[in-house]
């Protein structure tokens, strides 16, 4: 009978996936049977070797004592591993799919630990040889006797292909992955308690990406049902929105409130859409005015802005909350934006005391987008949305004059391309500044189009620049690198002045 699953307590950000070695990761079945062969020789004693290598897994002490003087095993075990670097490293090779499971823990951000019973100067060579890319490996561990490490390091996915791996996995508390490339079976792997059997490594990948989802959806849920009640800060997007119906999934819309501040920075066009779907999820919208533009910091526009907006938003949501009954205030945070390293805005919130339920149950951009596609918000492919202030050029004073201006701008553009047949998803006007009859704009668009129907010499962008003049900037021209969100940024001498 399997084992009952680990505790679905958040596996990232700190994901860490432990391999085992031999018929994991490698096929070494070939090189210990060509030192085997030659340490027969040399002892002077017959080995069954194919019975030996058939089934790899325990440690090679064990396998030499049925075979050997007991005071013979550890000169044998010494020898095996002199000849080991020069007779088994160079003709081993990797599993099929290795590299690729390998690859796709790195794409969770995540670690890679090693943890084998190989002696461990032979199985750095093994890693290094195929160019394996591994953060750590640990060895001569053998069973249960792996849970020290794999704690020690934070794993919470262990792989292997042995009973003994499972073991271990068991033992410190992972999710076991069994593969059945080691000679074990699945019902011998089912039996010592394994969490999951896959035929081989090249079926790794999409079920790292369903467990991690799996998991971190249930560690958003447990979250949110201790929390009682909530304010969400709620932009529209699909961040706050999957936050937001996760909220009344769990604890039901009367103890839930949505709430949008608007102000001149918040485009007209978002603001429908999004009370239409908070209302459609049965729950109440509070739209609070705020007044961002009141603090100096704001206005300023230097690279803390985001910093005095959110402030402004929290120091408004959170006596709003007290005032609904409301336990707690919540922003749609989400991993990616905790680690992308230029967010002023997240600091402020911290500091105001609100939560990060979709930061820190480990959900990324892409999780948010398939758990919203998987539940039907028709916000699950909704392009990022940011505030109009993010358009203007740091260093430039932020007006309500300005906003209306990108604003008027931005639907101009889109109206011009709408008659041309063009679809766009991705769009931005910015304002680089100049005095008021001088401003400049910089257009942004999809870079795919770049090169077909806004190719350069092409009249349709002429006819961009001329609709973008006309809503009040005094030159336009079209950005050749295309769309970048955050791309003021990258104007920023010193970033890490505003961390």
């Amino acid at each position: 009978m399997p084992a009952p699953s680990p505790s679905t307590a958040p596996s990232a950000p700190g994901l860490a996936v432990g391999f085992d070695l031999d018929m994991t990761l490698i096929d070494s079945r070939p090189g210990i049977a060509a030192v085997l062969e030659t340490l027969a020789v040399e002892l002077g004693v017959t080995l069954p070797v194919e019975e030996m290598t058939r089934r790899l897994g325990p440690p090679l002490d064990l396998m030499l004592e049925p075979h050997l003087a007991r005071e013979a095993v550890g000169p044998a075990v010494d020898r095996f591993r002199e000849l080991y670097p020069e007779r088994a490293v160079a003709g081993t090779l990797a599993l099929p799919g290795a590299a690729e499971a390998l690859a796709a823990v790195r794409a969770h951000a995540g670690r890679v630990v090693v943890v084998t019973g190989k002696h461990t100067p032979n199985a750095r060579l093994h890693v290094e040889h195929l160019g394996l890319d591994v953060d750590l490996v640990e060895g001569r561990v053998w069973g249960v006797g792996k849970a020290e490490v794999l704690r020690r390091e934070g794993v919470s996915v262990y792989v292997g292909d042995h009973v003994h791996d499972v073991e271990g996995a068991l033992a410190a508390g992972a999710t076991s992955v069994s593969v059945l490339s080691g000679g074990a079976t699945r019902e011998e792997l089912r039996a010592a308690g394994t969490h999951v059997v896959l035929d081989d490594l090249a079926q790794f990948a999409p079920w790292l990406d369903e467990h991690l989802l799996d998991r971190r959806t249930a560690a958003l849920e447990a979250d949110l049902r201790v929390r009682g009640s909530l304010l969400v800060a709620y932009s529209g997007g699909a961040d706050s929105a999957l936050l937001l119906a996760a909220a009344v999934r769990v604890l039901g819309a009367d103890r839930v409130a949505a709430a949008t501040g608007y102000s001149d920075s918040l485009p007209q066009a978002e603001r429908d859409p999004a009370r239409e779907l908070a209302r459609s999820l049965g729950v109440r919208v509070l739209t609070p005015r705020t007044h961002e533009m009141e603090r100096p910091g704001y206005r300023a526009n230097q690279g803390d802005r985001c910093f005095f907006c959110k402030a402004e938003l929290l120091d408004t949501l959170v006596p709003l909350a007290a005032e609904h009954g409301l336990a707690h205030v919540a922003t749609g945070t989400n991993a990616d934006d905790v680690v992308a390293g230029f967010r002023p805005g997240i600091r402020a919130a911290a500091e105001r005391g609100a939560l990060t339920p979709l930061a820190d149950a480990g959900l990324t951009k892409a999780q948010v987008r398939e758990v919203s596609r998987r539940w039907a918000l028709p916000t699950w492919d909704k392009p990022a949305a940011a505030c109009l202030s993010s358009r203007v050029a740091y260093g430039i004073e932020v007006t309500p004059h300005r906003l209306a201006r990108v604003e008027r701008a931005e639907s101009a553009v889109r109206e011009v391309l709408a008659g041309a047949g063009v679809g766009v998803r991705d769009l931005r006007v910015r304002d680089l500044g100049g005095a008021s009859d001088a401003a400049r704009a910089s257009i942004e668009v999809d870079a795919a189009l770049l090169g077909g129907p806004l190719a350069e010499g092409r009249g349709l962008v002429e006819e961009l620049c001329a609709a973008v003049r006309r809503t009040g900037f005094a030159s336009a021209e079209l950005s050749r690198r295309g769309f970048r969100s955050g791309s003021m940024n990258e104007l920023l001498a010193e970033p890490e002045r505003w961390r």
